[in-house]
């Protein structure tokens, strides 16, 4: 090692042994501060603070929430709860902020309960409400699976006795618990702490008493030199400097009334003397021109006295069992008496209490029997004993000889007691000394001196005689020092001697032992506050110690240099140190180990520190300035280190700095000196720029708004700290415009942390696709970051009421970064590329719930891009789709098909073959695997039910006007007039579609008609009920494609358009059914002529007269009638139309049947021709009720006309030719077999 390294490494051991010795000085005055507290107290009103998350349980967390999330727990949860769990899964859990959260130190497990509270609480308000179930009922279910999932199965398992004891210790600390935090703190040994708590004697109340008053006389002599020599501080104004020394002073006169106010022995009864006025001079001193002077009766002791008899021996004159007691009392006390015993056995262990005011109270125990004899007025006393006790005689029980009654037998009777005298919290010390004083009569006599404290600053030396309670003589200590001083000759009795100096007056005490005498200086000199500290000879020390019997060694043994060490840091006068300097390290160690602790303490100190330093302060005069000022920059030390800190204990400390600054006194102080103002303007600005930075920050400094109320608590300080003074407030505008830059520049700090969250590189040079992609994604991730800044940011609000619009600002600011790249991305696209439209439904469907951003710049220009291409997209639709009708119809088959369009209104529009243009693809949506060809009746060899619809043609249109409207009803286009014109072209182009799909519909309908078969081979054509159900398709169709929102303003013209388009459907389907009906009366027709061959009268009627034709022409109408009647029933989808058509079917045939019989009312009708319509009108009445055709309509008068014609028929032929009908009646037609 060379010379260098040798001078390096003996600096650093000097620096670190320096460090270590004010450490240990520092935690000298920390010991008193714990040991005897006169200023402060731990409070009780403090947040309890939680335990701290660290990274480890971060991952254990995680580890337990994936595990549910997999299925693998036994927390059974529905679905939605499992939703909220994965959102805060990914979006807390695994998230950079939380874990820089639990990097900062100031994240606790109740964070992470509030954070998915505040999550499940917005899901659970968007939920439908539940007849039974409160909502407040499932966020508590909820909050009780999260502790479930949160706490794990071995959490459950295990005691929470640490958790107690922690909370416990986080509230109130006892002695030895302050003296081992502070050892943490300090690096203090535990062995060094042993040695300075005896060296300090912690334990003995009275010498921490006697410390501290020598510690603000100190601290008062220390004011008077400053004030004579003139070495004040550099103040702002010369003015203060008189003001300083007077702030001192009743600073230190402060302390002396809270050490006067406590009782005069710590622990002890609350024993508390008033100090009275007396013009009379008692004490054997003149106390000279003192203003307070104590009298005989200001000094009040009281003693408790406990005498124990236990046994008398040597009692030998009295039988055996002869009865004997004894009798105790102090003097000028009651008496008391002991049980009986016999003469053979006195024993008896009695106690008795008394009390008594004499310092040298008179004892008497006396024994007795009991006499016989008839005229015996008293007992025989047998023996007594009087004894003078004092508070330093043997508590254990002895033997005394008792005095006996002359001519007494029992020379030797002793009785065996212990009295025990308690000495009074205000007697400090006791004893019979020698004395005598200059003012006192020239006469050297021992007496019983007692030191009583009358009050913390009062004590006087008391003389007592035996059995009285006031002193005799009395001598008061102020002002007096007490020192150790050599024989005095010519003074007969004591050996050793003492005295108490005063100015004008000497007294000299003396005792019989070295150890009393060491006893008596230590307690005056406590009871003095002298600065001097008495030192005993050492002669004394050695002459005093008999050979063989050394001195027991100390605990721990300690070399000369160690040992002069501890001295000089137990005897160091705390006035001579620069205590600011002392507590700032102090308080900066502290706070480290608060910050290192398991807490999440977020800056705050625990009740037991916060009550040293209080204590610390108040008794060694720490000004409260430099104290905030210092707790200040170790706070913003931290902050300034991610660490997370609590603003509003920053709005406190500077709060109290700017007050004492500008003149407020917030502690008393009204001096303010040039170093405080300059370290006050130097953390004004380093906390300005602070404050800036965390807001600019916000989303990283107050993660998903812990620690709770920071942010608003971070914008009151920033508004205090602009303030130039604490009464004019800081302008609006100003403060407005400062976080308005602030969130400009966050804007682009979390733009940037966005993209390489997301991974993405902004290169021009990228493919179309791959851009478009990224936009989605970014696009996706951006609302998500203003959402959570809406969520968890939105606080700021309770301190600004403009808050909102600032947060508007920087989200418009945020958005416009997003927009050079969307417009980027856009520019590539290729035309008539309709892929960018998911992305328009994205940021639109966001922004439009938006009260600040919906129509803002962002969203105008996101329409603006769009409007073109949604004109565009729905102008080649129009086009497609007028195509796609022209030539569907061309080639149309008229098969049915099943219906499309009442289920697939999230379907994709279809790509049109015939456009070299891609019609957008919903990206979102994919065509279910169940759509196929449309005039398909199977899909994959599996039977579909049989309702039959429309055509191919017209499914498809209806299914594409149907799928337009709701895409662009999806857009949910924000601009109302835009919208509006929207709707009402797509209205009219579904009109427009109807009318050409209706027409065309009408015409296939009437070629198909002109076709048809006139006999009763005629069946409906399977097209025909195609035709029909595109009608009612249609119909259905315009009430929800060509009407507009019942909400919106429509004018007469449009009323006028849209009703044309239902007359007109409504004209075709009655021209169509007529149609029909004009068809099935032509069949009709064509059997009735060839019934009129056989009328009466004709030649036909005399030829076909000889043949005997069957019923073959009725059975094939018949059979027409109900096969029609099937298809039409099977194949047509609408109840009401058909009913329709059968009532009007029915009509005109039992019209027409009516008008050929009314033409042959002048004929009787030949038997075949009765037969024929007897059997038609039966079976058709019959097969039309079936079909559900009314009775009203059936018994119409055509067919009563029938009827009433074909009864009387009936019965003429009966007459004629009896069985020529063959049964055939129109009687009781209902009961036929059909």
């Amino acid at each position: 090692m060379t010379r260098r390294q040798q001078w390096k490494e003996r600096e650093r051991f000097q620096k670190e042994e320096e460090e270590r010795k004010m450490n240990l000085q520092i935690y000298v005055f920390v010991l008193r501060c714990i040991a005897y507290p006169f200023n402060a107290k731990q409070p009780t009103d403090m947040t309890r603070r939680q335990q701290k998350v660290n990274k480890q349980q971060l991952q254990t967390v995680k580890e337990r929430f994936l595990a549910f999330l997999n299925g693998e727990t036994q927390i059974v949860a529905d679905e939605a709860f499992c939703n909220a769990v994965r959102s805060y899964y990914e979006s807390f859990l695994k998230s950079e902020r939380a874990s820089r959260m639990v990097q900062s130190g100031g994240c606790s497990a109740n964070d992470f309960r509030e954070v998915f509270k505040k999550n499940i609480e917005r899901r659970v308000r968007s939920l439908p409400e539940i007849d039974g179930l409160s909502k407040e009922t499932v966020l508590s279910s909820w909050i009780a699976k999260y502790d479930a999932i949160y706490r794990g199965e071995e959490d459950t398992r295990r005691p929470t006795q640490r958790a107690h004891m922690g909370s416990v210790s986080e509230l109130i600390l006892s002695k030895e618990q302050l003296y081992e935090m502070f050892q943490q703190i300090l690096g203090v040994r535990k062995f060094e702490h042993q040695l300075l708590y005896n060296g300090c004697q912690l334990d003995n109340v009275d010498e921490q008493a006697a410390q501290i008053r020598r510690e603000l006389d100190g601290r008062l002599q220390l004011a008077e030199n400053i004030a004579r020599e003139r070495r004040y501080p550099k103040f702002i104004s010369a003015d203060m400097e008189v003001l300083y020394v007077e702030e001192l002073r009743s600073s230190v006169n402060l302390l002396m009334a809270n050490l006067e106010s406590l009782p005069v022995s710590k622990g002890g009864p609350d024993f508390k003397q008033k100090l009275k006025r007396s013009s009379m001079n008692n004490s054997f001193l003149d106390l000279g021109d003192e203003g307070d002077i104590l009298s005989k009766s200001d000094v009040v002791l009281s003693f408790t006295l406990e005498i124990v008899i236990v046994e008398v021996h040597g009692l030998k004159s009295l039988a055996p069992n002869q009865v004997v007691y004894c009798t105790m009392e102090v003097e000028g006390g009651e008496k008391l008496q002991t049980d009986q015993a016999e003469a053979s056995r006195p024993q008896w262990e009695t106690q008795g209490d008394f009390t008594t005011t004499h310092p040298l109270p008179s004892v008497k125990v006396k024994l007795f029997t009991e006499r016989t004899g008839v005229l015996a007025l008293e007992d025989k006393e047998l023996g007594r004993v009087v004894l003078n006790p004092t508070t330093n005689s043997p508590k254990q029980a002895e033997f005394h000889r008792m005095v006996v009654p002359r001519n007494s037998p029992d020379t030797d009777l002793r009785i065996k007691l212990a009295v025990r005298m308690d000495k009074p919290p205000n007697m400090k010390h006791s004893g019979f000394l020698y004395a005598s004083g200059q003012r006192l009569r020239k006469r050297w006599k021992k007496r019983y001196f007692v030191l009583v404290q009358v009050s913390q600053y009062t004590f006087a030396m008391c003389s007592y005689r035996e059995k009285k309670a006031e002193p005799q003589e009395l001598m008061q200590l102020e002002g007096y020092t007490v020192d150790y001083c050599d024989p005095q000759p010519g003074l007969q009795g004591g050996c050793v001697f003492f005295n108490a100096v005063k100015e004008g007056d000497l007294v000299i005490f003396a005792c019989d032992d070295e150890q009393d005498r060491v006893l008596w200086v230590q307690a005056m000199y406590r009871a003095t506050g002298q600065s001097y500290k008495p030192v005993p000879p050492q002669l004394n020390r050695t002459t005093n110690r008999k050979e063989g019997n050394p001195k027991p060694p100390t605990p721990i043994s300690l070399n000369p240099s160690q040992r002069q060490g501890v001295e000089d840091l137990i005897s160091a006068t705390p006035s001579r140190f620069d205590h600011s300097t002392l507590f700032r390290v102090l308080q900066k160690k502290t706070l480290q180990h608060r910050m290192n602790d398991s807490f999440s303490c977020l800056g705050w100190f625990s009740p037991g520190q916060v009550f040293v330093l209080d204590e610390y302060c108040a008794r060694y005069g720490v000004r409260g300035c430099h104290r905030h000022l210092s707790y200040l920059k170790d706070l913003m030390d931290y902050s300034e280190k991610s660490a997370l800190v609590d603003p509003t204990l920053l709005h406190y400390s500077y709060a109290f700095c700017a007050s004492h600054i500008h003149g407020n006194r917030p502690d008393g102080m009204g001096t303010v000196t040039v170093e405080e103002k300059e370290q006050f303007e130097s953390i004004r600005s380093r906390l300005m720029t602070l404050l800036m930075n965390q807001i600019t920050h916000f989303r990283y400094c107050f993660p998903f708004g812990r620690p709770d109320g920071a942010l608003k608590a971070t914008l009151s300080l920033l508004e205090r700290v602009l303030m130039r003074d604490i009464t004019t407030p800081v302008p609006s505008e100003e403060m407005k415009n400062l976080l308005q830059k602030c969130l400009e520049k966050a804007a682009q700090i979390n733009y940037s942390q966005l993209l390489d969250y997301a991974q993405i590189k902004v290169d021009p040079e990228e493919a179309a696709d791959k851009q478009l992609e990224d936009m989605l994604m970014l696009g996706e991730l951006c609302i998500e970051v203003l959402q959570q800044n809406d969520e968890h940011h939105s606080e700021g609000r309770e301190a600004f009421s403009w808050w909102s619009d600032l947060l508007a600002d920087h989200a418009e600011a945020f958005l416009c970064l997003y927009r050079q790249n969307l417009d980027s991305a856009l520019q590539v696209q290729p035309a008539d590329s309709w892929n960018t439209f998911p992305l328009f439904q994205l940021l639109n469907n966001f922004l439009r719930t938006d009260p600040h951003l919906c129509n803002g710049p962002f969203h105008k220009h996101l329409q603006d891009v769009f409007v073109p291409l949604v004109v565009r997209y729905i102008d080649l639709m129009e086009s497609s789709i007028a195509q796609s009708i022209h030539r569907g119809f061309e080639q149309e088959t008229w098969q049915p098909v099943r219906s499309l369009t009442n289920n697939l209104a999230s379907v994709p529009l279809p790509k049109v073959p015939n456009l070299s243009l891609t019609l957008p693809q919903m990206p979102s949506f994919s065509a279910p695997a169940w759509m196929g060809p449309l005039c398909e009746n199977t899909l994959h060899g599996i039977n579909l039910p049989d309702i039959f619809n429309g055509s191919a043609t017209s499914e498809d249109l209806f299914w594409k006007l149907d799928a337009l409207q709701m895409f662009v009803l999806d857009l949910n286009w924000p601009e109302p007039e835009f919208a509006k014109h929207l709707e009402q072209r797509l209205k009219l182009m579904a009109s427009d579609m109807m009318e050409a799909c209706v027409k065309r519909t009408k015409s296939a309908f009437d070629a198909k008609m002109q076709k048809a078969s006139k006999s009763t081979e005629f069946r409906v054509p399977l097209s025909v009920c195609t035709m029909f159900n595109i009608l009612m398709d249609a119909k259905k169709q315009c009430s929800k494609l060509c009407v507009l929102d019942c909400s919106q303003e429509t004018d007469k013209q449009w009323q006028q358009y849209h009703s044309r388009i239902d007359v007109l459907i409504d004209e075709t389907f009655k021209e169509m059914i007529s149609s029909l009906i004009s068809k099935f009366a032509v069949v009709l027709d064509g059997v009735l002529s060839k019934l009129s061959r056989y009328d009466e009268g004709t030649f036909f009627s005399s030829i076909l007269s000889f043949t005997k034709p069957g019923m073959d022409l009725a059975d094939t109408y018949i059979t027409f009638v109900r096969q029609n009647q099937d298809i039409l029933r099977d194949r047509i989808s609408d109840e009401l139309y058909i009913e329709n058509l059968f009532e009007q079917w029915y009509s005109s045939s039992m019209k027409a049947v009516c008008v050929w019989l009314t033409d042959r009312l002048d004929l009787q009708l030949h038997t075949y021709q009765l037969k024929t319509l007897i059997k038609i009108v039966k079976k058709t009445y019959r097969d039309f009720r079936l079909q559900g055709v009314l009775d009203g309509t059936l018994n119409n008068r055509s067919y009563e006309t029938i009827y009433n014609r074909l009864t009387v028929e009936e019965a003429t032929a009966a007459v004629k030719a009896g069985g020529a009908l063959q049964g055939l009646s129109m009687r009781d037609s209902d009961e036929e077999d059909i």
